[in-house]
C-alpha cells in the first residue's frame, strides 16, 4: 500500500467529520482504492468493475450528487487483475491492496491460518464489507472419460484451477472428503477457459471450476455433449459441509442438462483493516444504494443476487467497523 494512503485517508476522515457543507468547500484528495478480482474470464472481474464505477466519486460525476449513490467524495476506485481469491487475501493482509474479493471458504482459512495458509499465519488484516453472492462447484469430465463421481477421478488429467485461485483450496477438500488422494491425480493448473479448450482437444479428463452460472463457455460445452457435469452429493457430502461451515448444498442448472448436486461457496468483498470506518461506511452505503441496482445486475447474473438482507448473514472474518455501521442503520431503519 502506498506511503501516501495514511494521509489521504486522514483528509478524507477530516472532511467526512466536518459535514456536507464543509466537505463541498474542501479540498479533499483523491482517494485511490483498488479491488483486486481475479482473471478476466472469470466472475469476480466483471462485478468488481460494475462496482467500481458505480461508487467512484470523482470530481465533476452529475450522478454523485444524487445522495449515497457514489462513495465518499475523491473515492476513485479500481478493478485490478489477480491471481485469484488467495492471492488477493495475501494481498490484502499485507496491505498491497486495500481490497479484494474471495471465497468464503478460503477466507475461513486465512483466518484461522489452517490449510494453505499454515506456513504465513492467520491474516490476522482482513475484514468484511460485503457477503455478495453464491459461487457453486462445477465438477466437469469428458463424456470419454467414463468419470460419474469424484472417486472416479483417480487416474485422471485433472485440472485444479488456477495456481493462486480458491479453486484448488476448494477441490481439495472435496477431495479429501470423498478419499481421493492428489497424488492419484495427473494434475494441471488451468483457468475455466483454458480447461474448457484443453477438454475439447481431448487433452483433459475433468476439471473443478468455482463460479457463478453460467461460467463462460460452459453451456455450449456441455450443450454440445462433449462433458457433464459430476454430482457432489451423498453421506459424503453431508460430513464436507458439517466439516466446512463456509460450503453449503447446492445444486446446478443449465439450460437444456438436467439439475446436478453440488457444494456452493460465496464470493465475498474483504477489505484490510487499517481503512477508514468512514470510507468503508461510504463505500458500503453506495454499493446497497437503490440506484446502483439494475446497472450492477447487468454486469454478471451473479450480481442479481447481491442484496441488503443477505450481505451481512454469519461472514467467516469479522465485519469492517464502517461496514457494521451501515447495516446497523439500516436495521433500524427497517424497523420503523
Amino acid at each position: 500500500m502506498s506511503r501516501r494512503r495514511p494521509a489521504l485517508y486522514a483528509a478524507i476522515a477530516i472532511a467526512l467529520l466536518a459535514g456536507p457543507g464543509a466537505r463541498a468547500a474542501a479540498d479533499i484528495p483523491r482517494i485511490p482504492f483498488q479491488i483486486a478480482t481475479g482473471s478476466t474470464q472469470g466472475t469476480f472481474f466483471p462485478v468488481g468493475e460494475a462496482i467500481a464505477g458505480l461508487i467512484s466519486h470523482p470530481p465533476g460525476v452529475n450522478r454523485c450528487e444524487v445522495a449515497n449513490v457514489c462513495g465518499p467524495a475523491g473515492l476513485i476506485v479500481s478493478a485490478r487483475t489477480s491471481g485469484g481469491t488467495m492471492d488477493n487475501l495475501l494481498s490484502i493482509n499485507d496491505g498491497r491492496v486495500e481490497s479484494g474479493l474471495a471465497q468464503s471458504d478460503v477466507v475461513a482459512a486465512a483466518v484461522k491460518g489452517t490449510g494453505p495458509f499454515r506456513a504465513s499465519g492467520k491474516q490476522a488484516h482482513l475484514r468484511v464489507i460485503a457477503s455478495l453472492f453464491s459461487e457453486d462447484v462445477h465438477l466437469v469430465a469428458s463424456t470419454e472419460s467414463k468419470i460419474k463421481t469424484v472417486r472416479d477421478l483417480r487416474g485422471k488429467r485433472v485440472s485444479l484451477g488456477q495456481t493462486g485461485s480458491g479453486v484448488g483450496f476448494t477441490a481439495r477438500e472435496i477431495l479429501s472428503a470423498y478419499r481421493v488422494p492428489e497424488s492419484r491425480l495427473k494434475t494441471v493448473a488451468l483457468d475455466p477457459q483454458a480447461a474448457i479448450a484443453q477438454m475439447k482437444q481431448g487433452k483433459l479428463d475433468a476439471f473443478f471450476a468455482v463460479g457463478g452460472v453460467p461460467i463462460r463457455g460452459m453451456g455450449e460445452l456441455l450443450a454440445a455433449h462433449g462433458a457433464v457435469l459430476v454430482p457432489i452429493d451423498g453421506a459424503t457430502r453431508d460430513r464436507l459441509l458439517k466439516r466446512e461451515p463456509s460450503l453449503k448444498a447446492a445444486t446446478i442448472t443449465y439450460p437444456g442438462q438436467d439439475a446436478v448436486a453440488t457444494v456452493s461457496t460465496r464470493a465475498l468483498w474483504v477489505v484490510r483493516d487499517t481503512v477508514p470506518d468512514g470510507l468503508v461506511y461510504g463505500i458500503t452505503r453506495a454499493l446497497f444504494s437503490p440506484a446502483n441496482r439494475d446497472a450492477l445486475s447487468a454486469s454478471h447474473p451473479s450480481a442479481r443476487e447481491i442484496a441488503l438482507n443477505s450481505a451481512a448473514l454469519m461472514p467467516p472474518a469479522a465485519l469492517h467497523p464502517g461496514a457494521a455501521r451501515f447495516y446497523a442503520e439500516a436495521g433500524r431503519a427497517a424497523q420503523r
